[in-house]
């Protein structure tokens, strides 16, 4: 029997726009139908941010995350919900003086970063296990830090577990790892434990076959696993970690193109890392297959509008 991977699609994140870029999934309608797009072309799971619908940045509202996940459920209601708390760690200090936050930080108690979750109760949700350094994009305040604590993450995981949700531990660095097998020694984390091990992004561990293995070497012995390359590295990323008994994870948050100047969309990166799994002799989970992997609950029943 072939082996069964599961294949997340990261929809759209919460990072700048490419200024070219057609249709990039902005509004509740419109990242709604890219999930939809991403569970058409065979998706087990699809991975949620918000965006203002006006201004097209980053929006954690519950409101914004209900009205996705409700048109979502509207049209599908077996793909895999995986919605980030990602969003509210980010610390931009003044240029200036650094021990001043810009105006633009945005960091969130926990209770805030998680309360769409308790909302809407996906399957799954992100917990990122990391504090690291971020470049540019901010205007007056080019520099950032993504900061994620020990205490935030407790408190975090403790929200996360109270209303049955499943954590995806996003883990950049080895010692993002080391981190999160305290949690789950400690209980704060239920065994066993998912990580999805991010790669390629600046500043944070490259994405190579080298990175890859000693990663995963650190990994406790039961943890499920998955990971994903940034940019170009993206479907290299997905061959390496099919082939070391890994899941995978493509869509438009991590990469934007099939090829040099060529734009891609979501189904078709979806469509492309099947192929790849497929020809390595294993074959893309079903939502179902996906929820018996990862132990989850039965998908919720789409959220009552406020």
């Amino acid at each position: 029997m072939k082996r069964k991977v599961i294949l997340t699609c990261a929809v759209t994140g919460d990072g700048p726009i490419h200024p070219r870029y057609p249709d990039y999934p902005v509004t509740p309608a419109q990242i709604a139908s890219a999930c939809i797009e991403a569970a058409d072309a065979g998706a087990s799971v699809v991975h949620i941010h918000g965006r203002d619908p006006q201004t097209g940045l980053g929006n954690r509202s519950a409101a914004i995350f209900r009205e996705i996940v409700q048109r979502v459920r509207e049209k599908n209601d077996d793909v895999v919900l995986n919605l980030t708390t990602g969003m509210g760690a980010t610390f931009v200090p003044e240029p200036k003086n650094e021990a001043v936050a810009h105006p633009t930080t945005d960091m969130a108690s926990a209770e805030e970063r998680c309360r769409h979750v308790l909302e809407n109760l996906p399957e799954l949700c992100t917990l990122d296990a990391t504090t690291m350094n971020l470049e540019g994009g901010i205007a007056g305040a080019p520099d950032c830090i993504f900061m994620n604590t020990p205490g935030t993450l407790n408190r975090m995981a403790a929200a996360i577990a109270s209303c049955g949700t499943k954590p995806e531990i996003e883990v950049f660095n080895p010692g993002d790892i080391l981190l999160a097998r305290r949690m789950v020694e400690q209980g704060v984390i239920a065994s066993p434990p998912l990580f999805q091990i991010c790669l390629g992004v600046k500043w944070s561990a490259p994405a190579d076959a080298k990175t890859l293995i000693y990663m995963k070497e650190l990994l406790p012995p039961d943890a499920i696993w998955s990971a994903f390359g940034i940019s170009r590295w993206q479907m290299d990323i997905v061959a390496l970690s099919t082939v070391m008994g890994g899941h995978c994870r493509v869509g438009l948050e991590d990469n934007i193109y099939l090829e040099r100047g060529v734009f891609a969309t979501n189904g078709q990166l979806v469509e492309r890392a099947g192929r790849i799994i497929t020809e390595l002799g294993c074959a893309v989970a079903t939502p179902a297959e996906a929820r018996a992997i990862l132990g989850l609950r039965q998908p919720a029943t789409s959220p009552e509008p406020a």
